[in-house]
């Protein structure tokens, strides 16, 4: 924010650049705001757009008008990235951007040709293109990343984000001939070699088709010093076989701590802001018949001298190659082992499995990759509901597939169906993916409307607990003991009681939540929770001969209850009342004491029991 003017314009159509935004223009232009300094931001995986609405931390500072949101896209079929046109006097830049996206989802795209790279028509040679990017550029797998001749040629200066390391000067890419800059991150976030080179940043000068990286080094970054030993290569001052060979390692371990302390205390910047404390690791190698000592008595000694005195030690030990003797190799027979350090993901697990196992225990239903997808989820997201919404929605679509084919209610039948539908649908990867995305949606709004149900339930426990009070005549119940109040206060629950027992609460229950005494019957119609498709698809021939009538769920109180208790509810308005929990729940705070369901503990105050109701009970 200032009052300096900038001195660039912007040439793009800004309705395409930020055309996911509630402000689809650029934040300097607003006539609310004083911005000297733009900024144009993409997000990262950790801020990526999730939840129905797709929303991400970065929307919210747009909006606020803090910066500019771009390079964002909703599609996981085919991206089109529009760049930003900036123009300063005779310079001309094109800035591309592309938010985070799921690496292996991306690679797919650009191995389908499905992703491009908008140009200007006019004068396209002399525009500095810009591309900013957030993926893994580090390969974790056999498409956990995102190659570098995957980008097009044409570009000038390629920003990448997501890797921590700092490489921020330049360099270039000898196929595609375009220069990378990798910033990393600015602060330590992780005990790695990578972590411990110099944080900086950098200023870009750009004047027409040439450019300038200035490095400026970050001066409030906490120093971390790393470094490795391996015990056995030092065969002269350690042998396994001597009985105080651990407190010797103890030693050399102390002297090589304090030495990396000593340099970072020389590294010091002296900007009084940077932590005093440093990080120091140091990872010991003990293969070949060492033991590791205590690290908990060793990091006691740098308990006020370190930042993270209980990660200080690091003991591993590295697998040793046993030779083989037998040197005549059959090359037919090697099987390509993953190395060691390479990451298996869980997807390539879930399909390795399914690929190895036997008929009986493969998927009909389901594909590979869909089931992939969602135990990746499960795992990485800790979104529970991943795979039950995955197997739900694609049941679903099965259903109405066989429907709409109008198969025979034969079991040889639908199989045969089933198999066609799932092998067309693994032909089809961007319908596929586009289904996993859906499922995911409803998986996070699943848990959206679980934890408005766990609020909503903690809030209605601690209303009918306070709509107790000593002057309803329970002053004399609360206090014979604990259990006994609080099955008061709940509502008298495992009693016969004909309150219990009717829809006298005000809660828009019927008496199927009743207590031992009441008996129901549900109609047909429900669904049941765990059916197959044979039987999915026999219940809706019944269903379609009986949509003309209208059920009712029939509520048979006990003998002891009143007769006129007795009650006739149809089955749809049960459904409507139980469906929208939600809904229902979000709206009792607001509602009057009658509607919200209250408990009536005392029959004086229970406006739905007659006098003689009343007298009979006392």
């Amino acid at each position: 924010m200032g009052d300096r003017p900038v001195q660039f314009e912007i040439l793009s159509d800004q309705a395409v650049n930020f055309n996911y935004s509630k402000f689809p223009w650029v934040n300097y232009q607003d006539e609310n705001l004083n911005i000297s300094i733009p900024v144009f931001s993409i997000h990262g995986n950790h801020d990526d757009p999730t939840g129905a609405d797709a929303l991400c931390a970065l929307d919210i500072l747009s909006c606020a008008g803090l910066l500019n949101h771009f390079g964002r896209s909703a599609s996981v079929e085919k991206i089109d990235i529009s760049p930003i046109l900036l123009r300063k006097g005779r310079t001309k830049i094109a800035l591309y951007g592309l938010g985070a996206i799921p690496d292996e989802r991306l690679y797919r795209m650009f191995v389908n040709k499905q992703v491009t790279m908008l140009r200007p028509k006019e004068d396209e040679d002399s525009w500095f293109n810009l591309f900013v990017i957030h993926q893994n550029r580090s390969k974790h797998g056999a498409t956990n990343y995102i190659p570098e001749q995957f980008l097009d040629d044409f570009i000038n200066l390629v920003v990448w984000g997501h890797e921590h390391e700092c490489k921020i000067a330049p360099f270039q890419n000898e196929q595609q001939r375009f220069y990378i800059s990798q910033p990393g991150s600015s602060v330590v976030t992780s005990l790695s070699p990578g972590e411990a080179v110099k944080k900086h940043i950098g200023l870009l000068h750009v004047k027409g088709k040439k450019m300038k990286m200035e490095k400026i080094a970050l001066e409030t970054v906490r120093t971390f010093h790393i470094e490795d030993i391996v015990l056995a290569d030092h065969p002269d001052l350690f042998n396994p076989d001597n009985p105080n060979v651990t407190q010797a390692i103890q030693a050399f371990c102390m002297e090589k701590v304090e030495l990396m302390l000593d340099t970072a205390e020389r590294e010091r910047l002296g900007n009084p802001r940077q932590p005093e404390k440093p990080i120091i690791r140091l990872r010991v190698d003990y293969a070949g018949g060492f033991e590791p000592f205590s690290v908990h008595r060793f990091s006691q000694k740098y308990m006020h001298r370190v930042a993270n005195p209980k990660d200080i030690i690091h003991f591993f030990r590295h697998r040793e190659q046993k030779e083989k003797k037998d040197i005549d190799l059959n090359f037919g027979k090697l099987v390509s082992r993953p190395t060691e350090g390479t990451a298996l993901r869980v997807e390539d697990l879930v399909k390795q499995y399914f690929q190895t196992a036997e008929k009986k225990v493969q998927l009909s239903l389901l594909t590979e990759r869909g089931m992939g997808e969602a135990v990746q989820e499960f795992v990485d997201k800790e979104e529970k509901d991943a795979i039950e919404e995955l197997v739900k929605f694609q049941l679903e679509k099965t259903q109405r597939f066989l429907k709409e084919r109008h198969t025979d209610a034969e079991e040889g039948k639908i199989d045969e169906e089933v198999r066609k539908f799932r092998e067309s649908r693994k032909k089809n990867t961007e319908e596929e993916d586009k289904e996993v995305r859906e499922a995911m949606i409803r998986a996070r709004a699943h848990r959206s409307e679980d934890e408005v149900l766990v609020s909503a339930s903690s809030d209605e426990d601690s209303m009918d607990m306070e709509s107790i009070s000593p002057g309803d005549g329970l002053s004399s119940t609360l206090s014979r003991g604990r259990g006994r109040a609080r099955g008061r206060a709940r509502g008298a629950r495992g009693q016969n009681s004909t309150a219990r027992g009717s829809s006298r609460r005000g809660r828009g229950t019927t008496s199927q939540e009743s207590a031992s005494g009441s008996r129901s019957y549900k109609p047909v119609s429900m669904p049941s929770k765990n059916m197959s498709i044979v039987d999915a698809f026999k219940s809706s021939k019944r269903d379609h001969s009986l949509n003309s009538f209208q059920s009712y769920s029939e509520d048979i109180i006990d003998v002891d209850s009143d007769p006129e208790d007795t009650s006739f509810v149809p089955s749809s308005s049960k459904a409507n009342q139980r469906l929208p929990a939600v809904s229902s729940l979000s709206k009792r705070g607001s509602q009057s004491q009658a509607s919200r369901g209250v408990d009536f503990e005392s029959d004086e105050d229970d406006p739905f029991m007659s006098p003689a109701t009343s007298r009979r009970t006392k």
